[in-house]
């Protein structure tokens, strides 16, 4: 190689710039500052995506241990919710009654804690899911849909007297539809209907006649009791 052609080799190397990612990741290695993402600029939008989610899937799972007052425990319910969208149709009355019952739980949890300040907001979710729980089951039709409720609507009651016997008070509302008695009219109804589709014995259609009156005084539990049994051997 002639000096010519040597000089001429180096001039072209002096026309090579190197790319603005290797400078930015140079000087960041010096100067030991945070590098400027240039070779993936879709990183950090990504980074700072996957750490949202990741503190959104840790906030769901927090929430889950809250109770009615809690700063977590609106993230609580629309979790409910969005798992309940995907329940069937047929399935959500019984799903709303689980729910209710996992108020009573949260409640009877407050009163044994004495946390004496989350009482007012834990019983407002129970008196308002026992509402929802009561519009939901306007829509059973089927004889045995109702027999499954009632079991779901017994454990309800049960645990609602044990959580009175602590508050030593009641917690139904006033109001027909939003108590555990309302509860069982729908069921009732259904169940009526159904039998006086079937053929009774003398001493079975006077058993419903007698839950017939019961059920038109209002006294939807009582007039399941009478006619439960007869359900349940139709």
């Amino acid at each position: 190689m002639t000096e010519a052609e040597l000089v001429n080799k180096i001039r072209k190397l002096r026309q090579i710039k190197p790319s603005s990612d290797w400078v930015a990741l140079t000087k960041s290695q010096i100067l030991g500052e945070e590098p400027k993402v240039l070779f993936f600029p879709f990183f950090k939008p990504a980074k700072a995506g996957l750490i949202s989610v990741l503190i959104l899937f840790g906030l769901f799972a927090f929430s889950q241990n809250s109770l009615p007052g809690d700063f977590l425990y609106p993230i609580k319910k629309i979790t409910e919710k969005s798992q309940a969208v995907f329940v069937p149709e047929a399935e959500k009355p019984k799903v709303q009654l689980e729910l209710t019952n996992k108020r009573l739980e949260e409640l009877a949890e407050i009163a044994e804690t004495n946390q004496v300040r989350k009482l007012p907001a834990a019983v407002e979710e129970y008196q308002t899911n026992v509402s929802e729980a009561a519009k939901s089951l306007e829509k059973i039709k089927e004889p045995e849909k109702a027999k499954e409720v009632v079991v779901e609507i017994k454990k309800l009651e049960e645990n609602k007297q044990k959580v009175e016997k602590v508050l030593a008070t009641k917690i139904d509302s006033e109001k027909e539809g939003d108590s555990v008695q309302g509860l069982y009219k729908t069921p009732a109804e259904v169940l009526i209907e159904d039998l006086e589709k079937r053929t009774l014995s003398e001493e079975d259609q006077k058993i419903l006649e007698e839950a017939k009156e019961l059920y038109q005084a209002g006294k939807y539990s009582e007039a399941l009791e009478k006619i439960w049994i007869l359900s349940q051997n139709k």
